[in-house]
């Protein structure tokens, strides 16, 4: 009878701790694709390699990125919070595990006169009291919350991998940018300087024409404006050429003697499309949307580690001790205190505490969803964006193309004039000075192609692929609970 009130006694307790218990949490759908519906640009591409860099075939540009991946503070701040995340999952791990402590104490005490106990009854007024044990402990994971517990420290340390993916892609990406920019800046010096002799002998011509009243002495104050002009874009791009310099050495965490040799050459000329399916392939290819699914993850286990704190927790103990006031003694048969028990520890009123964490956790859920969501519209809006800037290009590319051809045309023909003693240098000149003009156009046209690619080639996860199909891929994965 006694024990049947026992068993009802403990049936309560458990329905008193469980009342509050909230409902099982359904997992979240996360979206499978991509928002890139309706984009028309060519497709049949390639993904992007994972050393994508090397496409353009410049060995003075592997060298900076491999030194960059190196010795990069960017880089290295990624690898610390990846470090930190591994070794919060040991510490999650070992906290389900069995716990052994081993105690060795040894104390020498006096026993007052006026105390429960007088020392004239024991014979003794100082004693000395040794103790030796080895006590483990553990604790039942009956609710999952444990195990949960570790996997969403699991699911936080795959984030930050991802993350450290992600942070190598946008340096590797930022340094190629930079260095071709740089090389943009060489090929436009190099026609401006070729406009800059022009300019001056289109002034030389002038200044003998008015030094022989032919012209009006205005038409000098004419060739010093376009020389000015002509010098100053030379001065804006050698000062463009150095800050992209200074760029390259902090990019790459060194000084500006550390880095490799740099010598103009022309631009990579590259085409290409958009990968196919790329708007359902693209969530497992690009690693700051695998992190925020990995996040979304690591939010549901938190989720149902803090469900299963609404159950009792079961707990065993043993001690093997040892326990004698004389030292000597200590490890004999005789001064052995072994002790073994079970708790358990249901909580009923917290005042609230179990259920405000339960609703921080279900909040975190939210966020993460929301952070997913954003992460995977900016993606497609890159690409969008990236794949139309490219395709815009090349449409003004191909009239620029026209626009140079007609302008080297009208040089020749100037030039074809000038040989036939027809005119004077003055229109083989100007002729000559509108195609230098055109080529500069084209220079920039060029430059802002490579960088439209280098920004799809990021924006396609510059060669990053999942480690692995996540439960949320397609369906949700049920949570682990009771």
């Amino acid at each position: 009878m006694r024990d049947r009130r026992s068993a009802a006694a403990a049936m309560a307790l458990l329905c008193v701790g469980c009342a509050g218990l909230p409902p099982k949490h359904r997992s979240v759908e996360l979206s499978s694709a991509a928002p890139l519906d309706g984009l028309e640009t060519a497709s049949g591409g390639d993904w992007p390699a994972r050393e994508w860099w090397k496409r353009y075939q410049d060995p003075t540009l592997d060298q900076l990125i491999e030194l960059a991946t190196a010795s990069s503070p960017t880089l290295a701040s990624a690898h610390a919070r990846y470090d930190s995340a591994r070794q919060s999952v040991r510490i999650a791990g070992a906290a389900s595990g069995v716990r052994i402590d081993a105690s060795a104490d040894v104390d020498r005490q006096r026993l007052s006169q006026n105390g429960l106990i007088p020392p004239q009854l024991l014979g003794f007024t100082w004693y000395n009291q040794a103790d030796l044990g080895l006590q483990a402990s553990y604790t039942f994971d009956w609710w999952g919350k444990q195990r949960d517990a570790v996997e969403a420290a699991m699911d936080q340390a795959h984030a930050a991998q991802a993350d450290r993916s992600a942070a190598t892609l946008m340096l590797a990406s930022s340094i190629a940018d930079t260095y071709f920019g740089w090389q943009a800046d060489q090929s436009r010096l190099g026609v401006a300087r070729e406009r800059e002799g022009l300019v001056q002998r289109e002034g030389a011509i002038a200044a003998a024409r008015v030094k022989a009243d032919l012209d009006a002495a205005e038409d000098t104050n004419r060739s010093d404006l376009a020389l000015a002009a002509v010098r100053e874009q030379i001065a804006a791009l050698e000062g463009s050429a150095k800050l992209r310099v200074v760029a390259l050495a902090a990019l790459a965490g060194r000084s500006i003697a550390e880095l490799p040799p740099l010598q103009a050459k022309p631009l990579p000329a590259l085409s290409g499309n958009l990968p196919d399916d790329v708007k359902i392939d693209l969530i497992a290819r690009r690693a700051d949307i695998t992190a925020s699914r990995w996040r979304v993850e690591a939010a549901e286990k938190d989720l149902g580690a803090a469900r299963a704190e609404f159950f009792p927790d079961v707990s065993i103990n043993a001690l093997l001790g040892l326990s004698s006031i004389d030292v000597g003694k200590l490890i004999e048969y005789g001064s052995r205190v072994p002790q073994a028990s079970a708790a358990v520890h249901l909580p009923i009123f917290d005042a609230g505490r179990l259920k405000a964490r339960y609703g921080a956790t279900q909040a975190a859920i939210d966020s993460a969803v929301a952070s997913y969501q954003d992460t995977l519209v900016n993606a497609a809006r890159d690409v969008a964006m990236q794949a139309s800037t490219r395709a815009q290009i090349a449409a003004q590319r191909t009239q620029r193309m026209i626009e140079v051809d007609s302008a080297r045309q009208l040089q020749s023909s100037a030039a074809a004039r000038v040989r036939q003693e027809i005119t004077d240098s003055r229109p083989e000149l100007t002729a000559t000075e509108s195609w230098m003009e055109q080529r500069d156009a084209l220079l920039q046209l060029d430059a802002a192609a490579l960088s439209a690619d280098i920004a799809l080639q990021r924006a396609l996860g510059g060669g990053y692929e999942s480690p692995q199909k996540l439960a949320n891929s397609h369906s949700a994965a049920a949570t682990k609970t009771p």
